[in-house]
């Protein structure tokens, strides 16, 4: 097994490399949840962003696929992650932006509203994961 230190560094490396393509191709910012709103409405520049969609798809496939998924994920009913992505897309559109766009984009331009809500997604995940799965009567211990 490759040392998941490396792997990390190089997913995160990859994220990076995508998100600057992104911006010297379309000379937009690589937040999923923009990319995705401006698809739908949008119509011009719509290739361009369903490309980079279709390839965050095909890479799902592809781990998928190839065994590299998250087993949670995969084990999840289907129901309770269009659930999660409804919630979500809600938490984007209040919050004004993603984790791709604040989190990558945003950091690298040292924006401090993207680093507040950076901390704030990270707070969120951290409290969601408390209460899922380590406090009593979480999902976990059921």
């Amino acid at each position: 097994m490759p040392n998941p230190f490396l792997l990390s560094l190089l997913g995160g490396a990859l994220i990076g490399l995508s998100a600057t393509w992104y911006w010297w191709l379309t000379g937009g910012v690589a937040g999923v949840s923009g990319i995705l709103r401006g698809t739908l409405r949008e119509p011009e520049g719509r290739g361009d962003r369903l490309a980079f969609l279709g390839g965050l798809v095909v890479a799902g496939a592809v781990a998928a696929f190839a065994g590299r998924a998250p087993a949670s994920a995969l084990e999840r009913p289907l129901g309770l992650l269009l659930l999660a992505g409804v919630l979500v897309g809600f938490g984007t559109r209040l919050g004004g932006g993603c984790t791709s766009g604040h989190g990558v984009c945003g950091l690298s331009r040292l924006s401090p509203r993207s680093l507040v809500a950076t901390l704030t997604f990270i707070a969120t995940g951290a409290a969601t994961v408390l209460a899922f799965h380590v406090l009593p009567g979480g999902a976990a211990s059921r």
